[in-house]
């Protein structure tokens, strides 16, 4: 038994020798046989089971170690109903005093946290316990630096001596499965590229990227290639793993097996979707294809092997398609060759041919487009009265068809239809990252700008049709205006809506937290605070404006909503 001197005093309380177990059990501190012990502040948290797996796997492997739980639940109910899923042992929820302690000794500032220790010395293996167990699970242990360190070096040689057999296969695998269930020999893939692909079960991203690279998989081996993907899933169940294996035609690594987070870390996962491409030789090619499939779509398969030489092809076809765009190639595709009325009735295409036409995507949901719309739809009409050659098509990002037709229902210009297959191609050709946006496309059907909503919000209507000269024209003028504006405002002030001095301010576009509409050129500001006044909501005694949004909306999985515009993730 190692003398437990060194975890007694980290452990121990006045008047208490022990721990519990979720049986209600004591265990005697100095009965703790393990020579590495780990400390894990948590309070529900779903790093437990992947703990669970590594503690379970480590005990049955008979290696010294033991987990002391350190809970952050908010009462005894909530610590029982989480200790009882663990197999471990606990400092006891009652001694609130040795719990503070332990978290001010370890300097716990969030959790989860596993600090790892040696149990006879005391001494600190590891505060990075969490991080070390994702990356490395099991062989970490015993968590030492000495042994981080050897895992590296290993990984290090891995990458120099890759091979298809070093990535795909393991000591008791050397095969990977079809979506049917069947066996296929890694030995098969030798000699051939191989994409790996990262997946996540019912992430929107991966789910459209699988869905183009299922296209270029199937033109490539039609046209003879020797090439093979393999599915990396990074889904925790079964079930997750089927259904996103269910409609592809590739191969995969059998779900569940430890072999895929190891793949995520090795090539340094940090975000989906990401395609690696292995060579013939079973080196790696190219870290990440993802962008440049995002980029061509379909296309893409013509820069196969996606050589420098193969892409600058593919670059200058790119060029060519851009110069040679119309507003038709932008908005037919096969029978989809309409756009939808205020009334539900198909407008053709061909009617907006010759015309300055604002691609607006937007959705409901979006705290900014809502803010945005008063303003839009204001401008549209003030266009409209000078010039019948203008229109605006609605591209929503909505996800039902009740928040569609409601915000819809505000705006007097056409739409594409509620999941209509061209939104995604028309977010890819303009690479769309962030909503409300506008592109403007011209009369001959080329792109003005992919940034019609800056224009728009400095100068109103008087920004059509958008192009550079007029644009230039505006911004001399304006310039002039805006400092002409100013004479006479006073460079601070105070207001009732805000506690801190308000700055007069020169800016671009911002949201006013006044009257919640959009505002640009100047602004009453509070820079700590990131707080803006209108100059007029500033200047006139308005008392408590409203700040409350009504029929808010969460933003969907893969947008975040920071200041005036929601992107994606």
């Amino acid at each position: 038994m190692a003398d437990a001197a060194g975890i007694a005093t980290v452990l121990a309380a006045d008047g208490r020798d022990f721990l519990l177990r979720n049986s209600a059990d004591q265990v005697k501190i100095s009965s703790i046989e393990a020579s590495t012990v780990a400390l894990y502040f948590s309070a529900s948290w779903r790093f437990t089971p992947k703990l669970i797996e590594a503690y379970n796997e480590l005990v049955s492997q008979g290696k010294s170690f033991e987990v002391v739980f350190v809970s952050g639940d908010s009462d005894q109910d909530a610590f029982n109903a989480y200790f009882a899923k663990m197999p471990w042992l606990a400092v006891p929820f009652s001694d609130s005093e040795a719990l503070a302690k332990l978290n001010e000794r370890y300097k716990v500032m969030g959790i989860p946290h596993l600090v790892i220790l040696d149990a006879k010395s005391g001494e600190i293996y590891t505060e990075d316990g969490v991080e070390l167990v994702h990356e490395y699970g099991t062989e970490a242990y015993p968590f030492t630096t000495e042994r981080i360190n050897e895992l590296k070096e290993q990984e290090k040689a891995a990458k120099d001596n890759q091979t298809i057999h070093s990535l795909f296969g393991t000591p008791t695998r050397d095969y990977l499965i079809t979506n049917k269930g069947d066996k296929v020999p890694i030995s098969d893939l030798e000699g051939k590229y191989v994409g790996l692909c990262f997946v996540v079960n019912g992430y929107g991203p991966v789910v459209q990227f699988t869905s183009v690279l299922a296209k270029i998989y199937e033109k490539l081996k039609a046209v003879g290639e020797k090439f093979e993907v393999v599915m990396v899933s990074l889904d925790g169940d079964e079930e997750s793993f089927n259904e996103s294996f269910a409609d592809m035609p590739w191969l995969a690594i059998p779900q569940g097996d430890k072999m895929c987070e190891k793949l995520a870390r090795y090539f340094e996962l940090s975000g989906l979707p990401m395609l690696v491409l292995i060579g013939p030789d079973g080196k790696t090619l190219n870290d990440d294809i993802a962008d440049i499939i995002d980029e061509h779509g379909p296309d893409a398969w013509e820069a196969f092997p996606f050589s420098a030489e193969k892409l600058e092809i593919l670059a200058e076809k790119a060029k060519a398609k851009a110069e040679s765009q119309t507003l038709e190639s932008l908005l037919v595709t096969g029978d989809l060759d309409f756009v939808l009325g205020k009334d539900g009735a198909k407008v053709p295409v061909s009617e907006l041919v010759g015309k300055t036409v604002l691609l607006y995507f937007s959705a409901k949901w979006c705290p900014p487009c809502r803010a945005f719309l008063p303003k839009l739809v204001n401008e549209y009409n003030k266009i409209k009265e000078k010039h019948n050659d203008f229109e605006i098509v609605f591209i929503s990002s909505d996800r039902e068809q009740s928040s569609y037709d409601e915000f819809f229902s505000g705006m007097p210009w056409l739409a594409l239809p509620l999941g209509d297959e061209r939104k995604q191609q028309l977010s890819k050709i303009f690479k769309i990252t962030g909503i409300p946006s506008l592109v403007a496309i011209g009369p001959d059907g080329k792109t003005v700008t992919k940034d019609a909503k800056t224009p728009l919000v400095a100068h109103g209507a008087d920004a059509f049709p958008f192009t550079e000269e007029k644009l230039q024209e505006l911004e001399k003028e304006k310039e002039k205006k805006i400092n002409d504006m100013a004479k006479g405002w006073p460079e601070k002030l105070k207001h009732d809506l805000h506690d801190h001095e308000l700055v007069l301010t020169r800016c671009t576009t911002y949201g006013c937290d006044g009257c919640d509409e959009m505002g640009d050129s100047w602004s009453y500001r509070c820079k700590e605070c990131d707080f803006d006044l209108h100059p007029k909501c500033a200047l006139e005694e308005k008392g408590d404006v409203e700040m409350g949004e009504e029929n808010a909306e969460a933003a969907p999985a893969g947008y975040v909503c920071e200041g005036d515009v929601c992107r994606k993730v």
